[in-house]
């Protein structure tokens, strides 16, 4: 009898062929979707970290990135406000008359550092104003002694010499009108002056190296 002829009279075993054939089929595109599926999560989960180095998030960016100041409404003898802040510190910007910059060229205060040997500005501050502009000061408006924020006392910061200055409420500390901490008093250091750049004669750049 032939084949054909076996499966005239076996209806049955010809169906079960059929039927094994397709599971077979079956199994094989199952296992080649699973590999492949796994394989697909194995390059996200490696791709994910990767673009994420390569990626900062907005708040990493912002955290470093330049602010620009426009001071141009201020005032000889005013600091600007609303305070701006930069990296998240007070920025101090103030204004200061002849009178004052006078008074900063004579050093008479008693100052613990009137030289501003301490690195606690850009090698361009470094002077008696501590500043690129003699009339403008820029400072983070931080206390170094335990972070508390000074305030602007515009006369008599300094009662003897009749100075301004800022003054802090925490502990006392008080510094002249280019920052710098007078000598006896907490704070170990003078004010920090940022780093900075003039794009014009009323903008500053905050977080920009240069002098311009």
């Amino acid at each position: 009898m032939s084949s054909d002829d076996a499966s005239l009279e076996n209806p049955a075993a010809e169906a079960g062929s059929y039927d094994q054939n397709n599971s077979n089929k079956s199994r094989r595109y199952f296992l080649i979707g699973a590999t492949a599926a796994v394989a697909g999560v194995g390059v996200v989960g490696a791709a994910v970290p990767f673009l994420s180095y390569w990626s900062p998030s907005a708040k990493a960016r912002a955290a470093g990135a330049p602010v620009k100041i426009d001071f141009s409404k201020l005032l000889p003898g005013e600091m600007l406000s609303p305070i701006p802040a930069w990296r998240g510190k007070p920025i101090f910007v103030v204004y200061r008359d002849e009178a004052t910059i006078a008074e900063l060229n004579e050093q008479p205060n008693d100052l613990a550092d009137p030289d501003s040997v301490s690195p606690m500005q850009p090698d361009y501050a470094q002077n008696p104003t501590r500043s690129t502009r003699p009339e403008i000061g820029i400072y983070v408006g931080i206390c170094t002694h335990l972070g508390c924020s000074p305030k602007l006392v515009p006369e008599s910061n300094f009662v003897e010499a009749d100075q301004g200055g800022f003054f802090c409420p925490c502990h006392g500390s008080k510094f002249d009108m280019a920052g710098r901490v007078g000598a006896g008093y907490p704070a170990p250091d003078n004010l920090e002056v940022p780093p900075h750049s003039f794009e014009s004669d009323t903008v500053v750049v905050i977080g920009e190296e240069g002098a311009a």
